[in-house]
């Protein structure tokens, strides 16, 4: 009998590998080994796509006529700086003493991707290769993943996926880079002031810019309005904001700005002098109901991504880089997830993980939030909840603490330590129950007019005890629980209060990444974005890298202190040109579209083949049209919106 082989996406998975099964040999130059395994590694991508000049020297001249570039077999090459490791890995594949092999890249796209490189460079025939599939790094996943390895074809159409995703990429960036540069560096070099440049075009990154772009001339072609609004003090300390509601004398009037306000101040004026002539108010109706909320979904990467943005001011990759070590130290799940939610099987067993928080974890809160949970008898059994749907779910659910790898957590760093500290108490807070608001609405009649007021009191603070540990349960905003209808009030005040619109926020480098795993609309409500279902700009292991590669070619600029993104003067330029040549790369909605195609392919719902030649028919049809509009290019007027002071 052979011996098996393991390999896993990077050296320390290995270790963590060998150590588990038990391979206690030292160290090799690539590999460990004993007398049943063999473990080795690659180092990310040990393979790569060859650029055009491989296929024909004569392509490393850009040229208009040989565009489009499109290859019948496309060529790959060993990424020289790893050639060394890579000779180590195929070498070890194609030993004649290993018979069976077991995939270990990270489960997913990109995992699928790396590992199939290498095994086609490789040439690697004869063998039986398996596909460990997991959700974790700990002890128990990693030997259930070995158990119920699947034989690798069973992934083909993921692997499919993967090198459409990557020809994708490939030519769009190598096509439509040469073809905008050959046809518009020179305009955009005189105004960028620079000798040469290049026209960097990428089908996610050049619609990312559009968006920071869009959002940035959004704001700078803002005017501003001001309005005037009328609120009402009563005694009680009650506060009341005027509306013009249907029956009153203002009602659709072309003197408002809006319902609730005036265009000019002098009409809010003269309608707070009229009123003022009123000694009292009637509470003329009340609503009181009842209102439950619970504990928001779990983290998928998108969402962890943008609370660390706003928490800690650091960037989606920082993100990233912290929660694949947590990962690989055994502390929370697969990272590169885009669920919100958890798997039935999950769910049946997560006891297990809460058992672990409860006993060992380090953190004081962490552990007495847990004991909570168990002490007042709170039910996690999650398999009916909002929080479990398997529907939900492509390769892997939400991110959450393993209760486990404790034995790492004295190494962390300090911001290591908050990010865990944050996805636990996401976790931990759906088994705490609903927190509970009594709301009042207020109607209030002076005059002939309408006043409202509304109160939101916490009953029952919930899982608030958790997501929001210094939440204050002693809501002293009680000034409308005793009111009953037909009650009069002493007004003591009407006031005219100004207020002015303002313009769209900017985007941070939190808000990027959710307006991109939502196809370009920025959707803050939580709930919301969980029902929103369809691919998104990119996927959750590329787009930290995309808002990275904008920021390397100088197209965008990202605060670091605030992570706040704004474009800079050339990208703007670069905006021009696209818009210009090809606009439809800026629509967010497209670049989904091709993505929501990929994962098709990866469902088995449409063949590759397919996918393949709406790809070449796009890319010929937007070559043909960009070189045929070239003669009526003028670069002063193209340029009319960007504003011509470097930031």
């Amino acid at each position: 009998m052979g011996k098996s082989l393991f390999i896993a996406e990077k050296p320390s998975v290995a270790k963590e590998f060998a150590k588990i099964l038990k391979v206690n040999s030292s160290l090799r130059d690539g590999y460990i080994e004993n007398e049943q395994y063999v473990i080795t590694w690659c180092v990310g991508h040990l393979v790569t796509m060859s650029y055009p000049e491989v296929y024909d020297e004569n392509l490393k001249r850009w040229s208009l006529d040989t565009l489009p570039f499109l290859p019948t077999e496309y060529k790959y090459e060993v990424i020289s700086n790893v050639q060394k490791q890579f000779d180590t890995v195929k070498n070890l594949l194609t030993r004649d003493d290993v018979d069976t092999i077991y995939v270990c890249t990270d489960s997913g796209r990109e995992g699928e991707y790396i590992y199939r490189l290498v095994d086609s460079m490789a040439n690697v025939k004869g063998k039986n290769k398996k596909r460990v599939w997991i959700d974790s790094q700990t002890e128990e996943e990693i030997l259930r993943g070995i158990k119920e390895a699947k034989d690798l074809s069973e992934y083909d159409a993921l692997a499919d996926s993967a090198y459409l995703r990557a020809k994708e990429d490939y030519l769009i960036g190598i096509n439509f880079s040469r073809l905008l540069s050959l046809l518009y560096s020179k305009g955009v070099a005189v105004f960028s002031k620079e000798e040469r440049v290049v026209i960097a075009i990428g089908r996610v990154m050049t619609c990312v810019l559009g968006m920071v772009v869009d959002r940035e001339r959004e704001i700078r072609n803002f005017v501003k309005t001001n309005f005037y609004k009328l609120n009402c003090n009563l005694e009680g300390n009650v506060v009341g904001e005027w509306k013009a509601v249907e029956g009153t004398s203002y009602f659709a009037s072309p003197l408002l700005y809006n319902e609730t306000g005036f265009k000019k101040k002098e009409e809010a004026e003269n309608l707070a002098s009229l009123l003022r002539e009123n000694e009292k108010a009637i509470v003329s109706e009340i609503k009181k109901k009842q209102q439950k909320e619970n504990a928001p979904l779990l983290f998928n990467l998108a969402e962890l991504q943008n609370e660390c943005s706003k928490r800690f001011k650091i960037s989606p990759a920082e993100t990233l880089n912290v929660v694949q070590t947590l990962y690989e130290k055994k502390l929370v799940t697969y990272p590169r997830t885009d669920a919100r939610v958890l798997s039935t099987a999950i769910a049946k067993e997560i006891k297990k993980n809460l058992n672990g928080l409860a006993v060992k974890c380090p953190e004081e809160n962490i552990r007495k939030f847990t004991s909570n949970i168990a002490e007042r008898k709170y039910s996690t059994d999650l398999t009916k909840s909002k929080y479990v749907d398997d529907s939900k779910i492509t390769d892997h659910y939400a991110i959450i603490p393993t209760g486990q790898g404790y034995e790492n957590y004295a190494s962390l760093k300090e911001l290591e330590k908050s990010i865990y500290n944050v996805i636990t108490l996401r976790f931990l807070a759906i088994f705490y129950p609903p927190a509970v608001f009594n709301k009042i609405a207020l109607t209030l009649k002076i005059g002939d007019e309408y006043f409202f007021a509304n109160t939101k009191t916490c009953k029952e603070v919930g899982y608030l005890e958790v997501a929001k540990a210094n939440y204050d349960s002693e809501n002293k905003e009680e000034s409308l629980e005793n009111l009953k209808k037909g009650q009069e009030l002493k007004i003591e005040n009407i006031e005219v209060k100004e207020g002015e619109t303002t313009p769209p926020s900017r985007y941070t480098t939190g808000t990027m990444i959710l307006a991109m795993e939502n196809a370009g609309k920025l959707i803050e409500d939580e709930e919301l974005r969980a029902q929103i279902k369809g691919a998104g700009i990119g996927t959750s292991a590329t787009r930290a890298e995309i808002i990275k590669k904008l920021e390397r070619n100088s197209y965008i600029i990202c605060n670091s202190k605030t992570q706040v993104i704004t474009p800079s003067f050339k990208g703007e330029l670069i905006y021009e040109t696209v818009k210009d040549a090809m606009p439809d790369m800026l629509n967010p909605e497209l670049t989904a579209s091709w993505e929501k195609g990929l994962s098709m392919v990866a469902n088995k719902e449409i063949k590759a083949e397919i996918f393949m030649e709406k790809l070449e028919n796009y890319i010929k049809s937007k070559t043909k049209k960009a070189i045929e509009k070239r003669p009526y290019i003028n670069p002063p007027k193209m340029f009319k919106d960007v504003p011509m002071v470097k930031n």
